[in-house]
């Protein structure tokens, strides 16, 4: 029996809301929950404005007419009393509303407090930090479970390590190194994330202090992603670059609560970049923007650049595809994996969203409850919905 169905949460209007429908990342969401809800799945769409939301339904309507009566619910990320009736109205919330430092909170407290399920799109480690701090203890209390970074970041990620430690030996220390490749494009909503991290190293450090005062320690395991260093990978036969992003984060978070990632975990997180002037060239790239991030005016006019709710058009995204390489060893065995796809910024993320969603409502899962990982609440089950979804979780060899 689903843990939710057990608790009576399975009477409450709508499996899933989706809030944040009308931006660009919640439509294609919209647009995939249209074609693959199960028959019978109750869900809305949420957002701050009803017409928005009244256009998106005859959108979707057009290819899919179930959709015509779909419910809609009008809120705003900060009205608290509309967000604690909509997590009380849902089995699962999905939001896409961002940058989620600054408009996330409230919907994470309402659905602690109601203990509704959650997940969201963010890659923001700050976030994600004060979020534990906060509200993982009464969702615990509530039996919500809060599962951050459901998109791109970190699920490819998550559940490649998670894929990587099942081909290695048990109880003994292993280490895996993950190579991320890819060719898409990103959109407004992505870089104002991206800029107001860059632009919060000392808040995020002390966020993350917080965290590690709360989390309970880890007794005879450890589980860590230390920054590698820029080197040339033979196993890829390309330039790795350290990527301090949260995806390391998530899995060491992984690995912390899973006895099966063994004794002594280590995990290191790259871009392979095939030439050294690319890789050179994107190091100095990625320095001028963290330090003009720094800047508010500065940040302010390349936040214009590129505006929230925007995106690459359906050709430039038909275009994109990602790779995760994985180099995983422990008990003298060495395992490459690798985990790719199609665009990843937009339709693999929405495709990875849904799933997450239904996976959460729908599938039988491991009792789990506050601020947990995809691999920790989901795991195999989310697995094998990606894989028949068409993301590709593959060994490339072993030794």
């Amino acid at each position: 029996m689903n843990r939710q169905d057990a608790t009576g949460r399975e009477q409450r209007p709508y499996d899933i809301v989706l809030f944040g429908a009308t931006g660009f990342v919640g439509e294609l969401t919209a647009q995939y929950l249209a074609a693959h809800a199960p028959e019978g799945c109750r869900w809305a769409i949420a957002g701050r404005s009803r017409q928005k939301l009244e256009r998106l339904r005859e959108r979707l309507a057009e290819n899919h007419p179930g959709c015509a009566d779909l419910p809609l619910i009008e809120a705003q990320a900060d009205d608290e009393q509309a967000l604690r009736e909509l997590a009380e109205s849902a089995r699962l919330v999905a939001t896409t509303v961002g940058p989620y430092l600054w408009y996330g909170e409230p919907l994470v407290a309402a659905c602690a407090e109601a203990g509704t399920d959650y997940i969201d799109l963010t890659g923001e480690p700050e976030f994600v930090d004060l979020m534990y701090v906060r509200h993982d203890a009464r969702a615990r209390e509530t039996g919500a479970r809060l599962v951050h970074c459901c998109g791109f970041d970190s699920v490819p990620h998550d559940l490649g390590a998670y894929y990587t430690v099942q081909q290695l030996p048990q109880d003994v220390p292993l280490n895996v190194d993950g190579f991320v490749r890819s060719n898409a494009a990103f959109s407004g909503g992505t870089f104002a994330s991206a800029l107001n991290a860059m632009g919060r190293g000392r808040q995020m450090a002390k966020a993350a202090h917080q965290r590690r005062l709360h989390e309970p320690r880890l007794m005879g395991r450890r589980a860590r992603s230390p920054l590698g260093t820029p080197r040339f990978s033979r196993e890829t036969q390309a330039w790795a670059l350290p990527l301090p992003v949260i995806d390391g984060q998530i899995i060491a978070r992984s690995a912390r609560a899973l006895a099966r990632y063994g004794p002594d975990f280590r995990y290191r997180h790259y871009a392979a970049v095939r030439t050294l002037p690319m890789a050179a060239g994107g190091a100095a790239a990625v320095g001028a923007l963290v330090g003009l991030a720094q800047l508010p005016a500065a940040r302010r006019w390349l936040s214009e650049r590129i505006k929230p709710g925007e995106g690459p058009d359906e050709k430039r995204r038909a275009k994109s595809w990602f790779s995760v390489r994985f180099v995983g060893e422990g008990g003298g065995r060495t395992v490459y994996t690798e985990v790719s796809g199609g665009d990843p910024g937009y339709d693999e993320t929405a495709k990875i969203f849904a799933e997450s969603a239904l996976c959460l409502v729908f599938d039988t899962l491991p009792d789990t409850s506050g601020q947990v990982t995809t691999a920790v609440a989901m795991g195999d089950a989310l697995l094998g919905r990606l894989q028949a979804a068409g993301i590709r979780f593959r060994v490339a060899a072993a030794r």
